[in-house]
């Protein structure tokens, strides 16, 4: 005959019990936990993958140009710009564009009307040299791009927003300033915010136009380095913007535009040396490093 047990054993069974589920219920909720981690971690690694799309590269066209003649240079120097902010726009579309289209989207969609910008651009570059020196012919081969490293994971992930970094000297050290270039060397964006805020905007003297004659061992530097003062103007404008109301009467003079001077006279002098490193170095241009504040 079975005997009954005692009530403490009840309690001690019960409590044990609801301890056992608990801790079952615990792995329950910690092993689904864990199953799910990996899955998550998983889909983000295959997304980022997936969204590697690669990098267009373009034939540097500066390198290849002749000696440029003093009064094709700020035209030849707009163009050049043009040329690395068609890459970079080429490169933001690859990016944003991923999975869409068939296996020709890149080609059709990207490259192909890539190749036909850089056509022009490449024509009106030869067309400003032939004015008054002998015109450059071939530069049309120099306008086909290709697509480098596609799938290639985040090495051309990270670079293909803004990239053509190196691909191309001739405009390569600051990409999109073409923009304020193309708008005959003042400011865009910053010059712009600037007149909407009444901050004003910073205008400087345009160096390309002042320039000699450029030989062509010198040009990609020269053309790096006019798009650098170019992006100059462009930060100055932007912080113009950002900093209304600070400081006093002195502020724009000692914090923007004397900085502002001083990296254009560094920039103008390697002007100055690369083309004195095989022709006549030009003298005076250090005039040209002073900017002004336009209300």
């Amino acid at each position: 005959m079975s005997r009954a047990l005692p009530k403490y054993n009840k309690r001690r069974v019960v409590i044990l019990g609801g301890a056992a589920a608990v801790a079952l219920s615990g792995a329950i909720i910690a092993g689904t936990a864990l199953a799910g981690t990996p899955s998550k971690g998983n889909g983000t690694d295959a997304r980022t993958l997936a969204a590697s799309p690669g990098t267009i590269t373009c034939p540097d066209v500066a390198s290849k140009l002749p000696a440029i003649p003093a009064s094709a240079q700020a035209e030849v120097t707009r163009n050049l710009t043009l040329l690395q902010t068609q890459i970079d726009e080429a490169n933001k579309r690859l990016v944003s564009t991923v999975g869409q289209g068939g296996p020709n989207f890149v080609n059709n969609a990207i490259l192909g009307p890539l190749k036909d910008k850089r056509v022009a651009t490449v024509n009106r570059i030869a067309t400003a040299i032939g004015r008054t020196a002998a015109k450059p012919t071939g530069l049309d081969a120099l306008a086909p791009c290709a697509l480098n490293g596609a799938g290639a994971g985040g090495a051309a992930n990270g670079n293909a927003a803004g990239n053509a970094n190196g691909n191309a000297g001739n405009a390569g050290n600051a990409g999109n300033a073409g923009a304020g270039n193309n708008a005959g060397g003042n400011a865009n964006a910053g010059g712009n915010a600037g007149a909407a805020t009444g901050a004003g905007t910073i205008t400087c003297p345009d160096v390309a136009s002042k320039l000699p004659a450029i030989p062509a061992s010198a040009q990609a530097e020269v053309t790096r380095n006019l798009t650098l003062l170019q992006t100059q103007i462009d930060e100055a404008n932007k912080r113009l913007v950002s900093t209304v109301g600070q400081g006093g009467p002195n502020f724009v003079n000692n914090a923007i535009l004397g900085p502002l001077a001083d990296k254009r006279k560094s920039t103008i002098d390697r002007i100055a040396i690369s083309i004195g490193r095989t022709s006549t170095k030009p003298t005076g241009l250090d005039s040209l490093a002073a900017c002004t504040l336009t209300k």
